[in-house]
């Protein structure tokens, strides 16, 4: 029997997922704390003997092992453009696109303290724009000689006006910093393209990342990391969406990952006005976004969440609780691994999971603004309309662990309360109980058709 072995050298866990190619199945997982700081593949290879253990009776020949990670602080980028909302929004749209944490963003000419704190953050990428094609130029040379002198070691994707393309590669070529050439973010104004500087930033994680974070060995094994595990959950929402040649896909869909440190939020859909006489304004949203609250996780940044969400929306989801939530979520953050074992507990977690739910979404969607002139109220749409979406897909350990994950999902919907933000009303709510939304985006790479079935087989009704 052939197989694929899918890895995801997490953050936490290094998770393996086994899949049979020709009955469309998935045989067994596993999964090991990951050693990045020691050996990669000490980990792996405690997961890999779990999986072998289930396994050895079906005589499975692994024709495939690839893999996807978030390792190693996963892939860290900043961001560089023109104007803040214009090509800087661009270029962080692909970054998070992309599958990285953006870890700064900075507009017009750089500054010393910009170069400062762009080397104080040390990112893997930066990811330099700015200017539309044929449009101003200046500054984005001027940003390209200051990378050159005082960020030499950097590892840059040029994703600006490409009229200054060749100057850049001039400049970079004389001090060697490594360099990749995309297509422009934003080659006219608000039109957004970021497919290509995607695929590029994809293209240096695999060519210079994956070594930098000391995980050539785990190359040596398998087939070659692919990509971030972020970008490999957007691959696969969008093929759940989207469907391929052969087989149709389910339709619009949002992606909520609730995670110890960020709450991430994929959607798929053009996210246009669902209601007459609603006009769009600002920048065009990517048909497959993906936006990172770092604020809004469950353990390492337990109380970042607390502030951004408040005490009173926590105690919304509790029906009473002896904790006091301040105490609670110090705690929490203090205690990275721990795991809820009381009722008390659990029903803290999960309402934390609410709250972050609730912030996430509502960040990720577009909403209304109305204007009131002589002729009456005017109303625009700022961001994505995802009130008609079809899907809402939840993984995550809260998630996947709870015996309700439907009611933490439930806090993403649209209210009354806030008509304003552009909320799936009424979506049919799945969950991904086997972790398989990473491993089906990697999958998808050389076995798409295979990759969708089995999403629609495993992703099941929360």
């Amino acid at each position: 029997m052939d197989g694929v072995l899918l890895i995801d050298f997490g953050s936490t866990y290094t998770k393996l997922t086994a899949v049979d190619i020709d009955n469309k199945e998935i045989i067994a997982t596993s999964k090991s704390i990951t050693t990045v700081d020691q050996d990669i593949m000490i980990g792996f290879k405690k997961a890999y003997e779990e999986i072998q253990n289930k396994i050895y009776n079906k005589n499975i020949n692994f024709i495939d092992k690839l893999a996807c990670s978030s390792a190693a602080g996963g892939l860290k980028m900043v961001a560089i453009g023109l104007v803040p909302e214009l090509t800087v929004e661009a270029a962080k749209r692909a970054a998070l696109g992309a599958g990285a944490r953006i870890l700064g963003v900075y507009s017009y000419e750089l500054t010393r303290g910009d170069i400062e704190d762009i080397a104080l953050k040390s990112p893997d990428i930066i990811l330099l724009s700015g200017g539309t094609d044929g449009g101003n130029k200046e500054c984005i040379l001027y940003n390209a000689q200051m990378i050159s002198k005082y960020l030499k070691d950097s590892i840059v994707v040029i994703a600006g006006n490409k009229n200054a393309t060749d100057e850049i590669e001039d400049i970079f070529n004389e001090q060697d910093i490594y360099y990749k050439v995309a297509d422009n973010v934003m080659p006219r104004l608000n039109v957004i393209n970021v497919e290509p500087a995607r695929e590029a930033i994809r293209k240096v994680f695999m060519e210079k990342i994956i070594e930098a974070k000391g995980m050539s060995n785990a190359e040596k094994y398998i087939n070659g990391i692919l990509m971030p595990t972020p970008a490999a959950v957007l691959k696969a929402a969008r093929l759940l969406a989207d469907g391929t040649s052969k087989e149709d896909g389910i339709g619009d869909v949002l992606v909520l990952d609730i995670g110890g440190a960020t709450t991430d939020v994929h959607s798929i859909g053009y996210g246009e006005p669902s209601t007459s006489g609603v006009t769009v304004r600002g920048l065009q949203e990517p048909y497959a976004k993906r936006t990172v609250e770092g604020d809004l996780g469950m353990r390492v940044s337990a109380m970042s969440l607390l502030e951004a969400v408040g005490e009173k929306t926590i105690k919304r989801y509790i029906s009473e609780t002896p904790f006091n939530i301040e105490e609670r979520c110090r705690n929490l953050q203090s205690n990275v691994n721990s795991i809820p074992c009381t009722k008390d507990e659990i029903e803290f977690d999960e309402a934390m999971a609410r709250a972050a739910t609730y912030m996430a979404v509502k960040r990720h969607v577009g909403f209304i603004e109305s204007v009131y002139t002589p002729m009456g109220a005017i109303y625009s749409q700022v961001g994505k309309d995802l009130m008609n979406c079809r899907y809402m897909i939840g993984t995550g350990g809260v998630l996947v662990h709870s015996k309700a994950p439907k009611d933490i999902l439930k806090a993403g919907l649209f209210t009354n309360e806030e008509v304003q933000y552009l909320k799936p009303k009424n979506p049919e709510i799945l969950i991904d109980k086997d972790y398989i939304l990473s491993a089906m985006g990697l999958l998808s790479e050389k076995y798409p058709n295979e990759a969708l079935s089995l999403m629609k087989r495993y992703i099941v009704n929360a």
